[in-house]
């Protein structure tokens, strides 16, 4: 990391951060991590934090949860909150899943996965976040109404999560497939890379019944 992140880190984390810890664990309270009753959207792999920081300040009126492995991210986001005022943004270090688990059934307004890793080698599809157990997991824990949202550079990723999605019998698809790219997703620059070597990027986006 580097000199401003590892400074970042240690002075924020306690104030902006959540540890996940392995294993069972008590319920995640939401409206006290934020200090408000706001509509959450969880934020899964936010890598250096750029497009999670850049969404919340310009949505001032939900809270965003993003949860990374990745020190050097977390750091990272944890300085643009600072830098930006962020008061709305709050970072969970460990893995996504047991976060999720720990978080109330009908508690997200929306689950944003922007890029996860595709995993491409068949024997490691196994790892992959996007499947049905998974889905089903993350559905339950968004209120009626709510909004998942994945993007993918993999195109046989985006083929796999559109009929994983679309197996879910309490998801629907408001744009019969993939979805338009929508506006307020900033775009990074993992994706500007991906655009540069000539790979399309796939949106999908459902919503709970």
């Amino acid at each position: 990391m580097s000199d401003r992140q590892t400074d970042a880190l240690g002075r924020l984390f306690s104030a902006y951060g959540l540890e996940v810890p392995d294993g069972p664990g008590g319920p995640v309270d939401l409206a006290g991590m934020f200090g408000r009753q706001a509509p959450v959207v969880l934020e899964i792999g936010s890598g250096m934090g750029e497009t999670t920081a850049a969404m919340a300040g310009a949505d001032p009126g939900r809270d965003y949860l993003a949860v990374e492995v990745h020190t050097p991210g977390i750091a990272n986001l944890l300085g643009l909150v600072e830098r930006r005022g962020l008061g709305n943004v709050r970072v969970a270090r460990g893995d996504a899943l047991e976060l999720v688990r720990r978080l109330l059934v009908d508690s997200l307004d929306a689950v944003h996965i922007f890029f996860p890793d595709p995993w491409p080698k068949a024997r490691h599809h196994k790892r992959r976040l996007v499947q049905p157990a998974h889905v089903a997991l993350l559905r339950s824990r968004l209120a009626p109404g709510g909004t998942l949202h994945c993007a993918t550079d993999w195109a046989e990723y985006a083929d796999v999560m559109r009929a994983t999605l679309d197996a879910d019998p309490e998801l629907v698809d408001p744009h019969g497939g993939f979805a338009p790219r929508p506006a307020h997703r900033p775009v990074t620059k993992f994706e500007r890379r991906a655009l540069t070597a000539g790979r399309p990027i796939f949106d999908l986006i459902r919503h709970r019944r």
